[in-house]
């Protein structure tokens, strides 16, 4: 179904490590706009999608968004990399890394954990659209505050073309809910 290359869809190197910055950017993996939660919303939502072309825009931009985590977990990680006690103790990381180390763990900023509530699937297609160009515009802001969180070149290129693919998720999305649309003004519907 899938070709795995072995590689980010963008290169990731961090040359300067930034515990604060990862508590932030964590926020894109486990956080309720974040990567995680997209692709889950969007793999759950493909089945009542009413043809075979909206399904497979929410497919194919769900498993993008998995290829999305993997970065900002790479992000977080490269950013957390050598980090002493003092460091994260400093920047407020602590409590995450009594929990996790400096693992990557589904959270937001805050530390809240990820949970399914963050998931939306109504089961009509056309809700659930419209939800997803939402989230799409939620997750391209998110974007837009954490870049204007740091300076460092090595993780604002990341960032940008991260915000970047929302924008065409969102323009993705609006295809799907045209095709929709136009289906439901015809007289049979699904």
């Amino acid at each position: 179904m899938w070709i795995y290359e072995k590689k980010l869809e963008f290169p990731i190197n961090i040359k300067n490590p930034n515990p604060r910055l990862a508590k932030l950017i964590i926020t894109q993996y486990g956080g309720p706009d974040g990567e995680l939660a997209a692709s889950l919303r969007y793999l759950s939502q493909r089945f009542t999608m009413p043809t075979g072309e909206t399904k497979a825009i929410l497919t194919d931009i769900g498993t993008e968004e998995l290829a999305h985590l993997e970065m900002i977990g790479t992000i977080c990680s490269q950013l957390l990399k050598g980090a002493d006690c003092e460091t994260l103790k400093a920047c407020g990381y602590d409590p995450a890394y009594v929990d996790h180390g400096c693992g990557i763990y589904p959270m937001n900023a805050s530390g809240v954990p990820f949970t399914a509530a963050y998931l939306q699937s109504k089961g009509d297609p056309e809700t659930d659209l419209i939800e997803n160009l939402a989230a799409e515009q939620k997750a391209k802001t998110t974007y837009e505050y954490l870049l204007h969180m740091t300076d460092d070149p090595d993780v604002i290129a990341p960032l940008r073309f991260l915000r970047e693919r929302e924008v065409v998720h969102f323009q993705r999305f609006g295809e799907a809910l045209r095709i929709v649309q136009d289906l439901k003004d015809r007289k049979t519907y699904y």
